[in-house]
């Protein structure tokens, strides 16, 4: 199989190797306004007054961002972040995988350490 011709016919087909997908259904009115607007109200301020409660609310106990400047893909280079985005994609789709961890890809453009640092942080 020719791997590099075959990987490029798939990501055409594919167009990502990750998305969002709602873990609640949305049915009705009252859904929506369950997990939105003005039901979310009360999650936001429970969290505002114990920033703790965010891991168990918010899906943040099993989300990580995978990140990249795009400056050593694969040993490609410096290929840039939108370039780096289907090595991103492919490692978050490995955290879901084989480990369940919900991942999202971060592309930087930016080679400034302190900006990077500043954007994740």
């Amino acid at each position: 199989m020719d791997y590099k011709q075959e990987s490029l016919h798939r990501h055409y087909e594919w167009g990502g190797k990750i998305e969002v997908t709602s873990r609640i259904p949305v049915r009705d009115e009252t859904d929506l306004s369950l997990a939105y607007t003005p039901g979310v109200a009360e999650p936001c301020l429970a969290i505002q007054q114990d920033p703790t409660l965010s891991f168990s609310l918010t899906r943040r106990h099993n989300l990580v961002a995978v990140v990249t400047d795009g400056t050593a893909v694969l040993g490609l280079g410096d290929i840039g972040p939108e370039a780096g985005m289907p090595v991103m994609e492919g490692k978050c789709l490995l955290f879901k995988e084989f480990a369940g961890v919900d991942a999202f890809p971060l592309c930087i453009r930016s080679h400034d350490v302190e900006e990077i640092v500043r954007t994740i942080s």
